[in-house]
């Protein structure tokens, strides 16, 4: 499909208006398929909203730990809400054109930063566990702020730079993207003119996001391993290990999907729709389960929600009583 009304700036070069966003075509039942991530959607938010709420209230919870924490909700619930009005708009609404700049603006949004942010739990788990002694002083707030800080910037500054790569592009035939939303490579590659550049930028934000901290992850557990391995007591490796286990569900239930989804679609053919649905769950289900895996479940973010329900009841106590 080509949408007639494009800008050009020269001969060779076109600009479209609009782009069509063409997931979930000849999908069966489909419109009942989009009640499942708008229900997740709105869980999303009260999940990690309310756990951001507690971190900010509760004093206590002000540890460079649940600094990582509050830093993953937060990326989980800006992810989502880039990604997920939007396309119950789109699709729920039969909205698929996309005016170009917000085409481009939500390509930037949709990538999120939680595999970073896995990386430094996983640092804050190898510290807590190599070196026990030196926790306190080496884990610091100030560290944490500074790396998780350094990630934003980071990373958002090649999300900036591969979004910008698209900007090049003269876009002469089709313009329809076959995704859900503005997805990176499936834009790209409907331009007519030189798209390498872009192809290696891919290559390279893939390789940091989901290449590189799994690669990181796995080695401070393979040095946990190693220190778990030297301690005598059987209940002691225990107690310690358990304390990684909720992160190692968020890592298993963000990376494992992502990478098997991108490695089939790289070494053979997946179904376009196959695809988009996989990529849809993989945007939904992780933001969903992260702050009850890690964080709800947890005793003292439990006992935090309980003092603050009790601090705001005699509140409203003794306002009612003045």
């Amino acid at each position: 499909m080509k949408h007639k009304s494009a800008t050009m700036s020269n001969a060779t070069f076109v600009r479209p208006a609009k782009f069509y966003l063409s997931g979930f075509t000849n999908v069966p039942h489909v419109k009942y398929f989009y009640i499942f991530p708008c229900f997740v959607y709105i869980m999303t938010v009260l999940g990690n909203g309310l756990l951001l709420l507690v971190i900010y209230l509760d004093k206590t919870l002000h540890t460079p730990k649940y600094m990582t924490v509050f830093n993953l909700a937060l990326t989980d619930l800006c992810g989502s809400t880039a990604l997920r009005p939007k396309v119950l708009d789109t699709f729920l609404f039969d909205n698929r054109y996309i005016v170009y700049e917000a085409c481009l603006t939500n390509m930037f949004f949709v990538w999120c930063l939680q595999s970073w942010t896995l990386v430094v739990m996983a640092y804050d788990r190898f510290i807590a566990i190599c070196f026990p002694l030196r926790y306190h002083s080496i884990v610091t707030k100030p560290a944490i702020v500074a790396m998780l800080l350094f990630v934003w910037f980071f990373l958002l500054s090649l999300i900036t730079c591969m979004v910008g790569l698209i900007d090049r592009l003269s876009f002469c035939g089709s313009v329809v993207i076959q995704s859900f939303y503005c997805d990176h490579g499936p834009t790209f590659r409907l331009a007519c003119n030189d798209t390498s550049v872009n192809y290696k930028m891919g290559v390279f934000i893939f390789t940091v996001m989901l290449c590189f901290p799994p690669a990181l992850i796995a080695l401070t557990y393979i040095c946990i391993a190693i220190a778990l391995s030297r301690i005598a007591s059987g209940k002691e490796r225990v107690k310690a290990f358990k304390t990684c286990t909720s992160h190692l569900i968020l890592v298993a239930i963000f990376f494992l999907p992502n990478l098997s989804t991108n490695i089939a679609a790289l070494t053979s053919y997946i179904h376009p729709n196959a695809r988009i649905i996989n990529y849809t769950l993989i945007h939904t289900i992780p933001p969903l389960l992260n702050p009850l895996i890690y964080s709800l479940k947890t005793e003292e973010v439990l006992n935090s929600i309980k003092k603050i329900c009790k601090k705001n009841g005699i509140s409203s106590i003794n306002l009612s009583k003045k």
